[in-house]
């Protein structure tokens, strides 16, 4: 609360007091070096770091139980165009301090809603164009997207709506979303379903809300592509929450739904890891499934409670997790033009402005620390061998049939008749934690 009373030079600096962050000063990265070169790649662009404008200039502390808690010195109290060109301000002065060249944004977000959708984005424009200057020639859009999902009318969702006025609604919003992100130099694009999905089956046509979200998906991509737009398109799965259950549910759900509807080559998957806590599996899963399937673009990096039923978006701050999900990233070969975002926000009752920048650099270098243990695991080899060695039955001539799909049943019941009971081999889980855990 103490914020709230800080006067502020509302045309000066936002954040006083607080350095340009660097690897060891004060505010110091102890793992991330924007410039060290690992495995031939710069750990900047390994990891693509992005702040999330709608956590880190929008998140207020309010939860279901309790009002705000936080009262940035930069704020007025109003939701106007002035206010919003004055967070802009903030935000690029903090990007540029962290040291990052990259942001996220909600449209809705950045600047505010009008009493039509001709004011609504006439007020965007205004603010974008603010934000295009202030990005400079170094700065720009890891992605954007349009908010679907708080305003009533999209109670019912937005592209899978019972009502025609709301699709048509969220297509002009979507469309004018990816014309500013296209305008700022955006590398992506998400759109994720938050309304879309269902609270029960007894009043829903699952089909028909299946059909029209793809239909809205293809006109997006025909957009795209209409507007010169060559950025990824990324599909954000996530179980429930608003809904009871969301069509994109996880990472091979949505695989599945693009398959089907034929949209494999316009999309690719934002996996947000606190998404994957929800769905038990953890991040790791649905990055790798992603991955496996030519589908990784992109990753919100953050991170929830296990003990915790809903959405927590912290800050991710274990290292286990951060090095599994960045081998699955190295065997990617990277994740550009996606990157990580920070789609996490300060905890409740983390009040102070330098706790803004606190935990963007304890998440990056979390990160940055995955990153050199799981180089480390790749430069040694033993956890590969093991794995290798587990499936090594399967080299040799009958393995390769397999695998190219010319054994039948019959030749394989030859093999098992002759063969006899298998004599199956240990699969060494404890070495391989063993040998991961070496590397922490």
């Amino acid at each position: 609360m103490q914020n709230v009373l800080k006067p502020v030079n509302r045309n000066g600096e936002f954040f006083p007091g607080i350095p340009k962050i660097k690897y060891e000063n004060k505010f110091a990265y102890k793992w991330y070096n924007a410039e060290e070169v690992i495995l031939g790649k710069k750990m900047k662009d390994w990891l693509r770091f992005s702040v999330a404008f709608w956590h880190t200039f929008r998140g207020t502390g309010v939860d279901p139980f309790g009002a705000p808690t936080k009262f940035w010195p930069w704020e007025d109290g109003t939701n106007s165009i002035a206010m919003a060109k004055r967070r802009m301000r903030a935000n690029f002065e903090f990007i540029n301090k962290l040291g990052v060249d990259r942001w996220c944004f909600h449209d809705r977000d950045i600047a505010p809603e009008g009493k039509t959708l001709q004011e609504t984005n006439s007020n965007l424009d205004e603010v974008v164009k603010l934000a295009k200057t202030l990005q400079g020639n170094n700065i720009r859009p890891l992605w954007g997207t349009a908010q679907l999902f708080m305003h009533p009318r999209y109670m019912h969702g937005a592209a899978t709506s019972s009502e025609l006025v709301v699709y048509v609604y969220a297509a002009a919003q979507v469309k004018k979303a990816m014309e500013v992100t296209h305008y700022l130099g955006g590398e992506n694009y998400v759109f994720w379903g938050g309304r879309e999905g269902y609270q029960t089956l007894l009043n829903t046509d699952m089909e028909f809300e299946l059909d029209h979200m793809a239909k809205f998906l293809e006109a997006a991509a025909a957009y795209k592509r209409k507007i010169g737009f060559t950025g990824t398109l990324l599909i954000e799965p996530k179980p429930q929450e608003p809904t009871k259950h969301q069509y994109d549910w996880d990472a091979a759900t949505t695989t599945n739904f693009l398959r089907k509807y034929g949209l494999i080559g316009d999309f690719k998957l934002n996996i947000e890891c606190n998404h994957a806590t929800l769905l038990v599996t953890g991040c790791h899963h649905d990055v790798e499934t992603a991955r496996i399937n030519g589908l990784l673009g992109n990753i919100d990096a953050n991170s929830g409670d296990a003990q915790t039923g809903w959405d927590t978006d912290q800050f991710l701050t274990d290292t286990r997790e951060a090095t599994m999900i960045m081998l699955s990233v190295i065997k990617n070969g990277g994740l550009a033009p996606g990157g990580l975002n920070f789609d996490a926000k300060l905890r409740r009752e983390s009040t102070d402005v330098e706790d803004l920048f606190i935990a963007h650099i304890v998440g990056m270098d979390t990160l940055a620390r995955g990153l050199r243990y799981a180089a480390k695991l790749i430069e040694d080899g033993s956890l590969a061998k093991l794995i290798h060695k587990r499936y090594s039955s399967f080299h040799n001539e009958l393995g390769a049939l397999i695998e190219a799909g010319k054994a039948d049943f019959e030749m394989l019941e030859k093999k098992a008749m002759e063969w006899g009971e298998p004599t199956v081999a240990s699969a060494k889980q404890e070495l391989a934690e063993m040998i991961f855990n070496s590397v922490l």
